[in-house]
């Protein structure tokens, strides 16, 4: 019988590109729990024509303790990679309850059942957002917290609280959190990418859409920032290359490779790049003009924030191998063939 892994939040943006990864690179089986909050069913048909392979998927809340162990049914899990939450910056300063009760409920309930199903290892999809407004750059993962600058940011902080102190208290689990920076990007098939349900915050989706007209013009939130040319500095990662550190950081703790209970690991690529050279590398690759405002600054927003990933190439052996212009490029060519 093939070992299990759960991915939560399967039909996400970076959950369904880990999905294709851990099909393309592994022989587990994967398993997914997602209930389409942000997300579209269609996702796992995507999933199949990239790998052949039907996924199953437990569509529930996560939120829902008694539901979740009365419906997953499996045994044999390997691993849990816990992807499901809410992500937006500006909707978690909107509204913090939501992002409060979903990420840390959910969050518990999901360690609870590993702790009930005996799964001795487990991912945490955290974030850069946790350092807050740094003044050193580049951070590393020992670079203490600054205060969180969104209602969302602060639940990763928490999670990372929780499963440090889970750790501790559950010897026998593994974890490890893993901090991505800016993921951006789509499949190098062309047919999958990010596709979320609610309108997107972040930057790339919000540049195709402008692109491709859904959007008449898109927003540069703050150009007075103490940066090279005034918009937040940002280190943006292809997806799929953080679905490969996923992968790598599953192996790594099924082979005991881990130095503690619960290890953490930068995602990014080292660079920063400001807004505005992301919008000039996106019109170098497609030469499709764009209509960009420059407005004031966005509540929530850290002014700069780019990673050092020493550790992740020596311990995952990980480093990320898609460029800027490569991203863009593979981000247009998702939008134009969600359009088609």
């Amino acid at each position: 019988m093939k070992e299990i892994v759960i991915v939560t939040g399967g039909a996400g943006y970076i959950g369904s590109h880990t999905i294709i990864e851990l099909i393309e690179k592994t022989d587990f089986n994967v398993v997914s729990i997602d209930n389409f909050s942000n997300s579209d069913r269609v996702t796992f048909d995507r999933i199949k024509d990239v790998t052949g392979v039907e996924v199953k998927n437990y569509n529930i809340d996560l939120c829902n303790k008694e539901v979740l162990f009365n419906t997953v049914e499996e045994s044999n899990i390997i691993g849990v990679i816990h992807f499901a939450a809410f992500k937006s910056v500006p909707e978690s300063v909107e509204n913090p309850m939501k992002y409060y009760k979903n990420n840390i409920d959910s969050l518990l309930n999901v360690l609870e059942f590993c702790k009930i199903k005996n799964i001795v290892n487990f991912i945490f999809s955290s974030s850069c957002s946790v350092y807050g407004n740094i003044n050193v750059l580049p951070v590393k993962e020992d670079t203490p917290f600054n205060k969180a600058e969104s209602p969302y940011a602060y639940t990763k902080q928490i999670g990372e609280r929780i499963l440090e102190d889970f750790s501790i208290s559950n010897p026998e689990i593994n974890s490890i959190s893993l901090r991505y920076f800016n993921p951006v990007g789509a499949h190098i098939s062309g047919k999958i990418g990010e596709s979320p349900i609610n309108p997107p915050t972040s930057l790339v989706p919000i540049i195709t859409q402008t692109a491709i007209g859904i959007r008449e013009k898109m927003f540069v939130h703050g150009t007075d920032y103490e940066t090279r040319d005034g918009s937040c500095i940002r280190d943006y990662i292809h997806v799929s290359d953080i679905a490969k550190a996923h992968s790598q950081a599953l192996d790594y703790l099924i082979q005991k490779k881990n130095k503690a209970v619960n290890s953490i690991f930068n995602l990014g690529t080292g660079n920063g790049v400001t807004v505005i050279e992301a919008i000039d590398a996106f019109k170098k690759v497609t030469n499709v003009p764009l209509n960009v405002e420059y407005g004031p600054r966005r509540e929530g927003d850290v002014e700069a924030i780019y990673s050092e990933t020493s550790k992740s190439y020596s311990e995952l052996n990980w480093k990320p191998e898609i460029d800027l212009e490569t991203m863009m490029d593979s981000a247009w060519k998702w939008q134009q063939k969600l359009k088609n």
